[in-house]
């Protein structure tokens, strides 16, 4: 405990004095000034000051629609979470449903943008001919049928 006690006067003397350095201070306060950022560094080193859980903008029920997903962080509707989470907060879809306690099967995407998604695939052709799903050369194969002749 005497280890974290000079570490933590230590470190209030080190923040104290770049303060002073930048602003102006009467002297009178000085004292002060050291006692209050030596207590704020001292309870926080010994767990006094227990950290608050974070407040979703919106309950975490009524973050999912089928148009669109409403962002816990600050409530913005979106069709699609992931680049978002990562550009404006530095977070990944792992590090979110961690902070929020959400399920690992939370989504990320709205139902209906993964609809639309799906669709544009499948008509696309994406899929079709992969793992066993059929040949380009013979489309009825994977079914087993042939045509006669």
């Amino acid at each position: 405990m005497s280890n974290d006690r000079t570490s933590v006067v230590e470190l209030a003397s080190v923040i104290v004095v770049a303060y002073v350095r930048h602003n102006e201070i009467p002297i009178a306060d000085i004292a002060p000034l050291i006692r209050l950022t030596h207590g704020a560094l001292f309870a926080i080193a010994t767990g006094a000051i227990a950290r608050k859980p974070p407040v979703p903008a919106v309950d975490i029920r009524k973050s999912i629609t089928h148009n669109y997903l409403i962002c816990l962080e600050d409530g913005h509707r979106l069709k699609s979470l992931k680049r978002y989470l990562r550009a404006k907060f530095d977070l990944s879809p792992e590090d979110y449903r961690a902070k929020w306690g959400l399920a690992g099967d939370y989504p990320m995407v709205s139902p209906a943008f993964s609809q639309a998604r799906s669709l544009v695939a499948k008509n696309s052709g994406l899929g079709r001919f992969g793992r066993g799903g059929g040949s380009r050369l013979n489309p009825n194969r994977a079914s087993g049928t042939t045509k006669a002749k």
